[in-house]
């Protein structure tokens, strides 16, 4: 793998929406990668995020540092309105990040737009929503990359590569690209936006997968901007990556052009070290989640009580929220009077407003007797259009003291701010599950169930994640007793079938002896050892030499 990586970066800078700014799953790509980085490059390695912070409102994730690029602060030379913070990002490994304040961009952008579809054909006529303000960050931080990396000696940019993620930063990159020439540009697509559309749209992607053309769909979808944008990125790149096989294969039909695959690896820092460690991380995160069912539903629920969960984006169909709804219903109906209680979680950020405050009362309260609406934890200000309450009412989950089965919609972002678990995050509830499920459509990746196996929970999810692709490649199908994940095979034709496999799998955790869990448990946690960045960041380090080749051989030719 590493043989041909012959060349590495003298400056490496890295650009995305995420940094220091936690929203998706591009924030833990980042943040568990950034140690390892530091190991290899130390503070060559410069992250940069935008700015959307206030006085009243810090980030939590970055600490400003005045002695970071200190010389470059006093000299820095940027287009009037662009101001940064510079610092640390507060994760392991601790980069350096410079924040940029981009509000003064916008002025600019039609003169950027047009400036790009001359040089690259980018088509923003039709932009709108969340375009502008990706361009007005991306071209500003392109200022910034371009004004240290000469700050440094690295005028024209030789030996320094630029890395920008998703077609949030594509402006950015084709910037660099123009006005440091010198430098090797990575881009890295972690979901096309058009693949994501479609899927989000209610389409098929995979049964008419060889007829789509991306052009003619963003079209259709009304996505022309930020697919051109993306697609031009893509192919102005010295090295355009993606996170998965799957992925690859969306890119090369929808944006024209093969990436280089880059697994998304994992850092187990906030993972209890230790078996005594994780025990007690286990029994705190079971009294919170089993205290707040118990004072939902009023059900007397023992210590054993099976707890199940799905949780990240809420993207109803795209993150299979539908099909684990229905393979609950039909588990429901399978559970015995003899079997242990299940509670089923749906840890899914919502619009949602604060904790309901009779939930609070009965948490505090001796007496379990139940409340009103024993279905939701939170507040919605949509009730009447969110799919999920909407679909756990359609099914019938009411929650009663008697029932097998209870289903729970936590519609909250688990920050510890929740007002609902005493300030436990979602990696302090994690441990606490039984088993997680993300049966997902559309997945590049899938963080989720990789999170879910480093505390050692064993996971279901499916084929169409890149996550689900990697587990079966590296373990063979049919390998859940050794991994710890069960992959699902998902198509657009087996809904019914995914869900009642999905309800059998669990039934079967379920009903495993202590032996078997345990060794369910320890499978997981296995699985996620072998997907560390120790392991996958090789796949960078091939992406970076042939970045710096390419830029080297580009340069050449223009001398």
């Amino acid at each position: 793998m590493t043989e041909n990586n012959t060349e590495s970066p003298s400056l490496l800078f890295e650009t995305s929406w995420e940094v220091c700014n936690k929203v998706g799953g591009i924030y833990a790509v980042l943040s568990t990668k950034a140690r390892t980085l530091q190991t290899l490059y130390k503070d060559k390695v410069i992250f940069v995020g935008p700015d959307v912070w206030t006085d009243a409102s810090p980030s939590p994730y970055f600490t400003e540092v005045a002695s970071v690029l200190k010389g470059w602060k006093k000299a820095a030379q940027l287009p009037d309105g662009i101001s940064v913070r510079v610092g640390r990002w507060n994760v392991p490994g601790r980069p350096i990040a410079v924040l940029v304040k981009f509000d003064a961009m916008y002025d600019s952008l039609p003169q950027l737009y047009g400036e790009m579809w001359e040089k690259y054909g980018v088509d923003s006529l039709h932009a709108y929503g969340d375009y502008p303000e990706a361009c007005a960050f991306s071209y500003a931080a392109a200022h910034v990359i371009e004004s240290i990396s000469r700050f440094l000696g690295y005028e024209d940019g030789e030996g320094v590569i630029a890395h920008f993620d998703e077609w949030t930063t594509g402006m950015g990159l084709l910037h660099v690209k123009s006005y440091l020439p010198g430098a090797a540009t990575v881009f890295t697509t972690h979901a096309t936006s058009i693949g994501r559309s479609i899927c989000g749209n209610g389409k098929d992607l995979y049964a008419y997968f060889s007829g789509y053309n991306g052009d003619q769909m963003a079209r259709e979808l009304n996505m022309e901007a930020k697919h051109s944008l993306e697609k031009a990125a893509a192919h102005q790149a010295d090295c355009f990556t993606t996170v998965s096989e799957v992925t690859a294969r969306e890119c090369e039909q929808l944006l024209e052009i093969r990436p280089l695959v880059t697994p998304n690896g994992f850092e187990k820092d906030f993972v209890p070290k230790t078996a005594k460690k994780m025990a007690v991380a286990r029994a705190a995160a079971r009294k919170a989640l089993l205290e707040m069912a118990s004072a939902l539903t009023g059900a007397q629920l023992p210590d054993n009580t099976f707890l199940v969960a799905t949780s990240g984006r809420c993207e109803y169909r795209n993150k299979g929220i539908d099909v684990f709804l229905d393979a609950c219903n039909i588990l429901r109906h399978e559970l015995t009077a003899d079997d242990t209680p299940v509670v089923c979680l749906i840890m899914v950020p919502a619009w949602s407003r604060n904790v309901r405050p009779e939930l609070v009362e009965a948490i505090a309260s001796e007496s379990k007797t139940g409340i009103a609406d024993p279905v939701i934890t939170h507040g919605l200000n949509n009730p009447d259009s969110d799919p999920i309450i909407n679909s756990i009412r359609r099914l019938g989950f009411s929650n009663q003291h008697s029932d097998k089965l209870h289903m729970i919609y936590v519609p909250c972002y688990l920050d510890g701010s929740d007002g609902l678990f005493g300030g436990l995050t979602y990696y302090d509830l994690l441990p606490g599950l039984d088993a997680t499920v993300f049966p997902s459509y559309y997945e590049p990746w899938g963080y989720t169930p990789m999170e879910s196996v480093a505390f050692g929970v064993p996971t279901v999810t499916t084929s169409l994640s890149g996550f689900g692709m990697w587990v079966e490649n590296e373990f063979g199908k049919d390998s859940f007793a050794q991994s710890g994940v069960y992959v699902s095979e998902r198509n657009d034709g087996n809904y019914s079938a995914l869900c009642s496999e999905i309800a059998a799998r669990l039934n079967e955790i379920i009903r495993a002896d202590e032996k078997t869990a345990a060794a369910l448990r320890s499978a997981a946690a296995s699985t996620a050892d072998r997907a560390d960045w120790a392991h996958f960041m090789e796949y960078y380090l091939v992406a970076y030499a042939e970045a710096l080749n390419a830029a080297k051989a580009r340069n050449k030719n223009k001398k």
